[in-house]
């Protein structure tokens, strides 16, 4: 009896049917490579399809990239946040910075002041809880706008620096931190020393959080003559 023709069509890896298989691919390629190396065609052959497929379900890389952060701030368990603005503030920008230190390259994404209108407005919760602290405390729109950029800003730099830092090139045989400096011009240094890269590696961003968050309420209260929480 004749055997029966071979069918057509891919062998092997099963067809990519779904935007969720997408983005755990490309999930994957960030995790192994990095986020600059990802491209539509790498991520095509991580999937074992044409590239032209995959833009049946995405427009472009930076829309991939979007899809991307949506889906990781969708994962990060919301934390119940206070009532007073102050703490309410602090609470959704400690939640901001875990987000953000767990999955460093969205801080990198994300460094564009525009980033609020490329989210889903379910990612933008911790945004809007810091304006929402900053408008209960009493601050103007503008304020309350200032107040967000600038924990943004501390908060990126903090993820970055400390996400680089250990990633220093294997040929790089330049010290981290110079072990002695000549007193007579820079005694301050000098008298710290060595200790340098022990003391700055501390992790201090909750309380350098909480002096910046008083220092900026601070300054809004007396900006248009309310009292501080």
């Amino acid at each position: 009896m004749p055997r029966p023709p071979a069918p057509h069509g891919r062998t092997g890896r099963p067809p990519v049917t779904s935007r969720a298989q997408i983005l755990a691919a490309a999930r994957r390629l960030i995790d192994r490579d990095g986020w600059e190396k990802l491209t539509i065609r790498r991520l095509a052959a991580e999937l074992g399809i044409g590239a032209t497929t995959l833009y049946h379900h995405i427009r472009d890389r930076e829309d991939l990239l979007v899809l991307l952060l949506n889906q990781h701030v969708d994962r990060i368990e919301r934390p119940e946040l206070p009532r007073a603005p102050r703490d309410r503030i602090v609470a959704a920008a400690l939640a901001m910075h875990d987000a953000l230190a767990s999955w460093p390259w969205a801080a990198e994404v994300l460094t564009a002041d525009g980033f609020v209108g490329l989210l889903d407005e379910s990612a933008l919760w911790m945004v809007e809880a810091i304006v929402a602290g900053a408008d209960d405390h009493g601050c103007t729109p503008e304020q309350s706008v200032h107040i967000f950029r600038s924990v943004w800003y501390y908060t990126v730099g903090e993820v970055l620096v400390r996400a680089r830092s250990p990633h220093r090139r294997a040929d790089d045989r330049r010290p981290a931190f110079r072990g002695s400096f000549d007193a007579s011009r820079l005694p301050h240094l000098a008298a710290i020393g060595d200790r340098w890269p022990a003391l700055a590696g501390r992790d201090t961003y909750p309380q350098g959080l909480r002096a910046l968050v008083d220092g900026l309420l601070a300054q809004a209260s007396g900006a248009t003559g309310g009292d501080a929480d």
